[in-house]
């Protein structure tokens, strides 16, 4: 292995030199050289030895490191196609590691973690922040906690309540599937290179249920992405991208006690449950109409 603690300034630039690399990016690459937030991740996941974790974007093996420290059994995927042998050297001494070269986008991660309980640890590459949470979140993943590094921005808006300006769909997804919270802020010059915005570790315990009940989970999210998806259009306007007629939203929104004029960014993930039940409910009478009438 080349140095025992890879989060330093002075190593991370020994391996990028030794192998001849830059940070890309196109893969929004920026390599953490602070030690403490390497502990700070670990920390917020919980993680005990043996437990099964999933880094997403291990780099040159960082928080890899930090990880593998722990105890835990580390299945990476990299994206970069020059990092597995970088990783090869600099995780040499780890056999509680293992590197995959892929798209986490493409991958089966099911099959990959062998459908156990598992934890998602990772310095998410900005660009690309939210498809990757979404994507964790909605495949209904054996996952216990996700402890990620992410534009503070994204962070805020994980965590928004109702009525603030940042609050979205994004905002509903997270709480909806887990407990999140911020750990810690970290400053560009904790990177190299440094970025242009200040980042944050945040954790999301997964939750054993969602916090509202909805009859249709599909239609809930459905519901939640056409509300945000004009957000200065009114709930009567914006709801029409569920696909459905005037009348239809008309109906849903009376039943559902929410006022027409109002806009997405004010409904909590009940008024949201209530909205969509109110539409997969008008969904059945309509279907009990057509087969009646059949």
């Amino acid at each position: 292995m080349i140095a025992p603690d890879i989060a330093s300034p002075d190593v991370t630039r020994h391996i990028l030199k030794s192998f001849g690399l830059r940070a890309s990016k196109r893969l929004g690459q920026n390599f953490l050289i602070d030690a403490s937030v390497v502990k700070d991740i670990v920390a917020a996941a919980e993680i005990a030895e043996g437990d099964a974790v999933l880094e997403i974007g291990p780099g040159i093996g960082t928080l890899t490191q930090g990880l593998a420290e722990s105890g835990a059994k580390v299945t990476a995927v990299e994206l970069d196609k020059k990092l597995p042998a970088v990783l090869a050297e600099t995780l040499g001494a780890y056999d509680n590691v293992r590197v995959v070269r892929g798209d986490i986008l493409k991958t089966d991660i099911r099959a990959l973690m062998e459908n156990a309980p598992f934890k998602v640890a990772a310095n998410l590459p900005y660009y690309i922040t939210t498809p990757i949470l979404l994507a964790l979140l909605e495949q209904r993943l054996p996952i216990t906690h996700i402890v990620t590094m992410v534009q503070k921005e994204v962070a805020e808006r994980m965590i928004a309540e109702p009525g603030s300006k940042i609050y979205g769909a994004l905002s509903v997804a997270v709480q909806y599937h887990t407990e999140p919270r911020i750990v810690r802020e970290v400053a560009p010059r904790s990177f190299i290179p440094a970025p242009e915005v200040a980042s944050a570790v945040i954790a999301c315990r997964k939750r054993s249920a969602p916090p509202v009940e909805t009859s249709d989970e599909r239609m809930f999210f459905r519901v939640v992405r056409a509300s945000f998806g004009q957000r200065r259009k009114t709930l009567a306007n914006a709801l029409l991208g569920v696909g459905v007629s005037k009348e239809a939203v008309r109906c849903a929104l009376e039943a559902a006690g929410i006022d027409a004029k109002r806009r997405g960014e004010t409904l909590s993930l009940a008024e949201f449950a209530r909205l969509s039940d109110a539409f997969s409910a008008g969904k059945a009478e309509d279907d009990r109409r057509e087969t009646h009438d059949l």
